[in-house]
This record gives C-alpha cells, sequence and structure tokens, in this order.
C-alpha cells in the first residue's frame, strides 16, 4: 500500500492505493467517532463489495441507489438524506461512499448538506473515481440545463482505493477512467503522457502494476493543484482539460448516454484542436493526443450534436467569467492554461475538425 496526503492544513487528508484495501477495517476504524455509519452504494457495486465494507466496518446502515447518472438528482439525494434520517445518523456520523464518481457525487452531496455537514470516506471502484472524482472535495447533482450545477465543497476525510476492485469493472467503464488519467497528463505532465504512450496497453490489460502507478500519478498531480487552489480559484481550472465540451456532450446527449470518460475524451481532442486553432499547439501535438485518445479505445469524434447546440451548452460551464466562456488549452503537451479571448467562430471549427 502506498498513501499520499493531500495537504490542506487541518482538513488534510490521506489517499491509501494498493490491492487488497477494501476489507480492511484498520483504514476505516480511525474515522468513526461513534455517531454512527452508512455506507451509500449503487445497484451495480452493492452484491460486489457491500457485505465486505460493511463488515469491515461493523454496523452500518445502507443506502443503495439506482447505477448511472439519473442517480445523481435531488431524488437521489432524497433518497440519502431520507436513510441518513432513518439510521439518525448524527453530525459525528460517517458517511462511506463505495462506487464510481457518480456515487462519490452524490453521497459526497448528501454528507455536505446533511445536517450542516458530515464526514465521509470515499472508497472508489472505478478507474475514474481513484485517479480524479475522489479526491479533491468536488460534490454535485445534475441539473436538467447542465452536468453538476448543484453541488459544494467538501473535502472527504480519506480515500481507499483498491485497484484490485479493478478486476470487476466492464471495460468500457475501464476505458472511461483511463480518460481521465490521459487528461491528466495531457494537461499537467509531458513525461506522464510518454510513459502512457508506452504503457496504455498494460492498463487496458489490467496490469495491477501499471493501474497503481497511473492512479498514484493522478492523485500526486491533482493533490499538488487541490492544495494550492482547493475552490478553483485559478490552477484548478486546469484539471477541466476537455470537460467543457465533454460536458456539453453529456448534456446534449442525454445524461448516461455517453459515459463521462468517453465524452471527456472527445472533448481532449476538440480542446488539442481549438489550442491549435489559437495558436498554442502544434499540429503534430493534436496529432499525439488523437492517437493517444484512439488507442484507450476511446472516441476521438463527438455525437451528432449541431455545433451551435453543443455552444449553447458551454455557455453554462462553470469556468465561465464575466459572462464569456473560458476554455482550457494546451500550449504543449502536459501544459495547459486557461483563455477567455476565444470567440465562438473557433470553438466552432474545433468542433467540427473533432468529428472529421
Amino acid at each position: 500500500m502506498e498513501t499520499l496526503r493531500v495537504a490542506l492544513g487541518d482538513r488534510a487528508y490521506p489517499i491509501h492505493i494498493g490491492a487488497g484495501l477494501i476489507d480492511r477495517a484498520d483504514l476505516y476504524r480511525p474515522h468513526i467517532a461513534g455517531g454512527g455509519v452508512a455506507i451509500v452504494t449503487s445497484s451495480v457495486v452493492a452484491p460486489l463489495y457491500l457485505k465486505t465494507v460493511r463488515n469491515a466496518l461493523g454496523a452500518a446502515a445502507e443506502v443503495i441507489v439506482p447505477d448511472g447518472e439519473q442517480a445523481k438528482s435531488w431524488q437521489g439525494v432524497e433518497q440519502v438524506v431520507d436513510a441518513l434520517l432513518a439510521a439518525r445518523l448524527g453530525r459525528d456520523g460517517l458517511v462511506v461512499a463505495l462506487g464510481g464518481g457518480v456515487i462519490g457525487d452524490l453521497a459526497g452531496f448528501a454528507a455536505a448538506v446533511y445536517q450542516r455537514g458530515v464526514p465521509f470516506v470515499q472508497v472508489p471502484t472505478t478507474l475514474l473515481a481513484q485517479v480524479d472524482s475522489s479526491v479533491g472535495g468536488k460534490t454535485a447533482i445534475n441539473h436538467v440545463r447542465g452536468k453538476n450545477m448543484v453541488g459544494a465543497f467538501h473535502q472527504p476525510i480519506a480515500v481507499i482505493s483498491d485497484v484490485a476492485a479493478l478486476d470487476t469493472l466492464p471495460d468500457r467503464e475501464l476505458r472511461s477512467g483511463i480518460a481521465e488519467v490521459i487528461k491528466h497528463g495531457v494537461a499537467l505532465d509531458a513525461a506522464f503522457v510518454g510513459w502512457l504512450e508506452t504503457n496504455i496497453e498494460k492498463l487496458l490489460q489490467r496490469d495491477r502494476q501499471a493501474l497503481a502507478y497511473a492512479v498514484r500519478r493522478s492523485c500526486e498531480l491533482k493533490a499538488r493543484i487541490v492544495a494550492a487552489d482547493e475552490r478553483e480559484a485559478g490552477e484548478r481550472a486546469l484539471l477541466n482539460f476537455g470537460h467543457t465540451f465533454g460536458h456539453a456532450i453529456e448534456a446534449g446527449a442525454g445524461y448516461g448516454a455517453w459515459l463521462h470518460g468517453e465524452a471527456v475524451a472527445a472533448g481532449m481532442v476538440m480542446a488539442a484542436e481549438l489550442s491549435a486553432l489559437m495558436g498554442d499547439l502544434k499540429k503534430s501535438e493534436v496529432g499525439r493526443v488523437r492517437e493517444l485518445v484512439r488507442r484507450a479505445g476511446l472516441p476521438i469524434a463527438a455525437p451528432a450534436l449541431a455545433p451551435e447546440r453543443l455552444i449553447e451548452l458551454m455557455a453554462l460551464d462553470k469556468k465561465a467569467a464575466k459572462g464569456r466562456m473560458r476554455f482550457v488549452v494546451l500550449e504543449s503537451i502536459g501544459r495547459a492554461r486557461l483563455r477567455a479571448d476565444v470567440d465562438d467562430a473557433a470553438v466552432r471549427r474545433a468542433i467540427v475538425a473533432a468529428v472529421q
């Protein structure tokens, strides 16, 4: 097991990474204060890991929500909060988010608003959650007008990432997680991109050593930025490379039709094309991004949505400032920056270029 720390002063927390961690009572015990424990999980994850985690925790209430993005709704929050009230979970209680990014977002948001905030632990069971969404404290539910539009910053008190849980992950979900791994490298670490170009097949084959390294490096990169910019006032926005386009794809296609990582993959290709159009990125490097996404088995083209519709949806992006959309673009592989001087014509050309 390796342990990293997210350096947030008195709210710092560990990220444990390794195989065979999900049933280790010693990793949960320090975070149980006596106010009760509730496990939030999905109908798909529950048959696989709920009993194991419950045994490690001891007595715990259970909340099982439907699988998929549809759970990230006010109805989902109501279901979780109702269960916490029924279990009489106190303010010193603990919520355990057992599942992928949807569960982490939903359980984390419920923990943020329940009795004005209770602690929660992330136990991510997908690669996407292990490398990205379980770290950093972003919690949210979706709105019909945009993804993650209702939420709160609420940091976990620990993250327990068991790479052995990835053995049961469907291939499509694994590839979706690899998209976020690629994003970390392309936006922040050129050397990591080189490693990915050499090892992408090992990740697809679920080589545990390769997966553990990808999780660790992604978490190192994200933890550094979160520690410096917890609430996305500046540098943290760089972690959203490909997401402005990707969130619009998810909303336009209908939540759940495209997995988050699939939409981000196509969004990264669009963002790379935009970077070249803005004079920030060489066309050869756009090709590297496109080829790495393709080799990961991810889409390099968006669904059949009109550019005007995607631009309309992107106008709701949370990085917008003073009424203007801002985009994360690449100066080079491993070096991203935020730009506000992007006009709709360039965005439209990037969308068209990415579907050819």
